[in-house]
């Protein structure tokens, strides 16, 4: 069974992360956190868009970080989000 969750993902927890989550504008960019529970902790994870030349382009961000509590994480992720966006700007999506 944890072959099958480490291929698919946890679907059971995704809805609890998704219901509380808000999108967050910075730079262009639209960020979307979306921290992936682990055991009782939640892995730093976010979607980041921006709309270029009329196509929607998006990268999924996935740290190694892992944080307690829901709300922690999405914080964090949106921080982290914000720290590539500044480093990489429109080269993340190459």
């Amino acid at each position: 069974m944890s072959f099958f969750k480490k291929l698919f993902g946890d679907r059971g927890s995704a809805p609890e992360a998704e219901a509380t989550a808000t999108v967050e504008s910075y730079e262009g960019f639209r960020i979307t956190p979306t921290p992936i529970s682990e055991g009782g902790t939640f892995r730093i994870s976010a979607l980041i868009e921006k709309e270029i030349d009329g196509d929607t382009k998006q990268h999924t961000l996935v740290r190694a970080d892992t944080v307690q509590g829901i709300e922690i994480a999405q914080e964090a992720s949106i921080r982290k989000a914000k720290q590539v966006i500044d480093e990489q700007g429109d080269r993340i999506f190459n």
